[in-house]
């Protein structure tokens, strides 16, 4: 079945685990524990919990771990984002979207209908959209979805298998002393606070090449494009360089945020995505109207 959608918003899915747990109810206290039992019950009381098929659960049912659950986010008192999304490509199975700062690709903390996968679900009427990869809310730029349910494998794995091809642009301080092109390898694990990321001694497990777009005097436009994937792996590797991105609130230091500024967005666009559809062979290359 299609993923549920209520005023517009699309359900979280969630395969729950195996445990000692009852009940749904039971299993959902225990996987959200920063939500009050109480909460759950009055979202099971609204039909905001259903099963596999779409029917709401009572707050009794029994837990049965592998079963697939649906339930409903809510924010209380959401601030809209007033930065508007573009759609630059769809069709039966993809759709490609321009992020722009600010905006977080899917639901998460403080954000559900202030989303860009809620965005799209609504504005396409597309209730089976899934985001194959994120950017931070903080990144600007390009955000492939999958739109079909038995399509979305073959896609995933483009990713997986380092099938796509990312590039980036960041404008950043200027690296007279360094020779470009420029390749930065180096070991990512979790920093403090647990948010944020940091190098670390040890194997690498993490590369970036960048190279520089155009020299200006204060700053230098970089194109950047990352061979692995890390948790903020090209913030990282740019302060690590001694040319942290423009506005990056997080490195080198982590810094007070307030509120969000178009004139102080993070200078790092998700610029291109390039590679060879897995259905039919046919080479796409998607490019962002936003860049530095």
């Amino acid at each position: 079945m299609s993923r549920p959608v209520r005023n517009g918003i699309p359900a979280s899915r969630l395969q729950l685990p195996p445990g000692p747990w009852a009940t749904v109810l039971d299993a959902l206290c225990a996987r959200f524990p920063a939500i009050d039992p109480d909460t759950w019950r009055q979202r099971f009381a609204r039909g905001m919990v259903l099963d596999a098929d779409g029917r709401p659960l009572d707050a009794g049912a029994a837990c049965r771990p592998g079963a697939e659950v649906y339930y409903f986010r809510e924010v209380a008192g959401e601030a809209p984002i007033p930065f508007r999304e573009s759609v630059i490509y769809a069709d039966e199975h993809l759709v490609v979207a321009d992020k722009p700062h600010f905006l977080p690709v899917a639901p998460t903390g403080a954000y559900v209908r202030e989303t860009l996968l809620t965005r799209l679900v609504e504005r396409l009427d597309r209730p089976d959209l899934v985001p194959l990869h994120r950017i931070d809310r903080d990144t600007a730029g390009l955000v492939l979805f999958s739109a079909r349910r038995d399509s979305r494998a073959r896609y995933q794995a483009l990713f997986r298998e380092r099938g796509i091809h990312k590039q980036y642009l960041a404008l950043a301080p200027p690296l007279p002393g360094l020779a470009f092109p420029h390749v930065h390898r180096s070991r990512l694990e979790r920093g403090e606070p647990f948010f944020r990321m940091r190098e670390a001694p040890g194997e690498a497990n993490s590369e970036t090449h960048i190279d520089v777009v155009e020299r200006g005097a204060a700053a230098w436009c970089y194109r950047l494009q990352p061979v692995t994937g890390r948790k903020h792996q090209l913030r990282v590797h740019m302060a690590a360089l001694g040319a942290p991105i423009l506005n990056d609130p997080f490195y080198p230091q982590l810094l007070e945020r307030g509120a969000d500024d178009p004139a102080r967005a993070l200078q790092l666009f998700a610029h291109a995505l390039e590679f060879d559809d897995p259905i039919d062979g046919s080479p796409r290359r998607y490019v962002s109207a936003q860049r530095c």
